[in-house]
Order: structure tokens, then C-alpha cells, then sequence
């Protein structure tokens, strides 16, 4: 299997082989972001996961900015910063549907047993290890929520 860091070094070459300057900088930013979190952590070579987690936290920033830049009117930095997220979210595998989280909060408060809110902390951490990744911590944070009494 091929390792996401590689698939994005691989696209980088692509894009400045077609020439795809918005494409080739969000990739360059990206990889920066990658070896930072990497020094950071004092590690060698970081997993998919890890990657992902560095994907995530870049596009929450783009998110963060296009609320500020449309907020400031700044619709010509908006425009740039939603290029950027698309980018961003290719990299990440699909999002589930709120059913499908939905059900697996189910399944996971029924699997430990949790009744209370006094849970919330072990079957929010035992869903996002089951999700990894695929979908948005805020909402299962509410389903979560709107599941225990």
C-alpha cells in the first residue's frame, strides 16, 4: 500500500510538471506542515494516521480563515483558501454519513454500557478510535451527547 506521504510527494511533481501553481502550494505547505509535525515529534517517519492528523489540523486553519476573510469581506482570500481546503480534503479517506456515525455511537455506548454523560470522555475516545478519521469530531461529539441521558 502506498503511504500518503508518498502519494504526496508524487502529486507535487505532478503538479509542477502541469504547471498548477495553487495545486503545487497548498502541496508545499502541506509537506512543511508534515515536517514540522515530524521534528516535532522526534519522529522518523510518521504513519497514515499521523498524516491525516496534520491534514486535518491544516484544514480546520482554512476553515478558521475563510470565516475571518469572510467576515473581513475578503472574498478574493476566501476564494484562495477554499481552493486549499479541496485540496486538503482529497487527501482525507471519505467521510461517513451522520447515520453511519450515528449508528456507530450507538453501537459503541451500547458495547461499553454507558448511561450517563459521566461517560462521555471513554465512548467519545472508543468512537473516534473505531471512525478514525472519518468524520467530524464536533458532530459525534453531539451525537454522543444526545445519546447518554
Amino acid at each position: 500500500m502506498i503511504m500518503l506521504t508518498d502519494k504526496i510527494a508524487a502529486d507535487m511533481k505532478d503538479a509542477m510538471r502541469a504547471k498548477d501553481a495553487p495545486r503545487l502550494s497548498t502541496l508545499r505547505m502541506l509537506k512543511s506542515a508534515i515536517e514540522y509535525y515530524k521534528i516535532e515529534k522526534k519522529q522518523e517517519k510518521l504513519t497514515d494516521a499521523d498524516v491525516t492528523m496534520v491534514i486535518k489540523k491544516q484544514i480546520k486553519q482554512r476553515q478558521d480563515s475563510i470565516d475571518g476573510f469572510e467576515k473581513g469581506g475578503r472574498t478574493d482570500l476566501v476564494e484562495k483558501e477554499k481552493a486549499e481546503l479541496v485540496v486538503l480534503k482529497s487527501y482525507l479517506p471519505e467521510e461517513l454519513s451522520q447515520a453511519q456515525v450515528e449508528e456507530a455511537v450507538k453501537a459503541t455506548i451500547a458495547e461499553l454500557g454507558a448511561t450517563t454523560k459521566a461517560d462521555m470522555g471513554r465512548v467519545m475516545k472508543a468512537v473516534q478510535a473505531k471512525l478514525a478519521g472519518r468524520a467530524d469530531n464536533r458532530l459525534v461529539s453531539q451525537l454522543v451527547a444526545a445519546n447518554l441521558a
